[in-house]
């Protein structure tokens, strides 16, 4: 046998015998009872629609270790309506799964709707050294927006995570969503100019997208150009009347410009073209309240919740409506069926 043979031959075979004894001695995987393995759908079911005992089922599902990628995902965007340690614990386990990438951006998503803007820092701002580019890009893009405070230690990393981000961008000019992606982070620079101008290639590859548009009245705005985003904001509107989103931004631009009565009109539209859309009708429930029509603000809220019976964040808000009113009957009501979906909930710790 020639010499630079042997020794290959004998690494080979102790490769092998390694293989061999790493698989034998492994610790089994953990079984999975055939009723819990079947549960999955049950546990959906319960969470999506906030009937009693989502919460338990939900965090059972999630600790299993055998799911697949995409029902791991299923769960985990609903992990948000049901805040707890628990909840905190599983997601942040997932945010470290090396195994799956969709997994961890999944999980990223759920802690950005799960937790406070600060301590969404806290969980996502390690991940800005993540060893994957994609998880470091996804992580900014779900601290675009937050406060220099509430970044924290964080805010010299992120911008630098952004600088990577805006050099792949560039080099994608074809990409319509990223050319939009692109322009966001140059508004959030306050770089108007070069924000502008990659809205118009956005615009050129998708003409009809009203995405573009909405972050081009802001842009303008931010400018200054308040009459230019308005005339904006109106052309497009002739030219689709039927659109939820525009509807819905010109309720936010009037309201940025204290003229909350007419924006209700703009919010109702919405509402009313898009009924299923929690955060247009909760938006519309938050002006009314602000304009002192706090019975119509917690209809609204209520037709969220009959909507979407899960909808925490509707739900606590209507509670303080309730509370602000002195309708402790009420209030009871929507506690209780809070504490059946999720005792443990930190409202219901801290006494809401």
């Amino acid at each position: 046998m020639p010499k630079l043979v042997r020794p290959l031959l004998l690494s080979a075979l102790l490769i092998v015998a390694l293989g061999v004894a790493w698989h034998l001695l492994r610790p089994a995987p953990t079984p999975v009872s055939p009723a819990l393995r079947h549960s999955y759908s049950k546990a959906l079911d319960l969470a999506h629609n906030g009937k009693p005992g989502a919460a338990r089922v939900l965090y059972q599902q999630l600790a299993r270790t055998d799911l697949s990628p995409v029902r791991r995902i299923s769960l985990l965007a609903e992990l948000p309506n049901y805040p707890s340690p628990q909840a905190l614990k599983l997601v942040t386990a997932d945010l470290k799964d090396d195994q799956n990438l969709l997994v961890r951006h999944g999980a990223i998503d759920a802690v950005s709707r799960l937790v406070p803007d600060a301590q969404r820092s806290l969980l996502l701002g390690p991940l800005l050294d993540d060893d994957d580019q994609d998880i470091r890009f996804h992580v900014a893009r779900s601290l675009l927006g937050l406060s220099p405070d509430d970044l924290g230690l964080y805010f010299a990393r992120l911008n630098a995570v952004l600088d990577d981000y805006v050099q792949a961008l560039i080099s994608a000019p074809d990409d319509a969503d990223g050319q939009l992606e692109l322009a966001k982070i140059y508004l959030y620079n306050d770089d108007y100019t070069q924000a502008l101008a990659t809205l118009k290639r956005a615009h050129e590859r998708v003409p009809g997208d009203l995405e573009t548009v909405a972050v081009q009245v802001r842009v303008l705005e931010k400018q200054g150009q308040n009459d230019a985003s308005r005339q904006l904001l109106a052309e497009q509107l002739v030219a689709h009347p039927d659109s939820a989103l525009l509807q819905h931004e010109l309720g936010q631009w009037l309201i940025r410009h204290g003229q909350g009565e007419y924006a209700l009109l703009a919010l109702a539209r919405a509402s009313e073209l898009e009924p299923d859309n929690s955060d247009y009708r909760y938006s519309l429930a938050v002006t009314l309240h602000q304009m002192d029509q706090v019975e119509a603000a917690q209809r609204q809220l209520d037709e969220i919740l009959r909507r979407q019976p899960a909808d925490r964040k509707a739900r606590v808000l209507l509670i303080e409506y309730w509370k602000q009113t002195g309708q402790l009957q009420n209030v009871q009501v929507l506690l209780a069926e809070l504490e059946q979906q999720n005792p443990d909930d930190p409202a219901l710790q801290q006494g809401l």
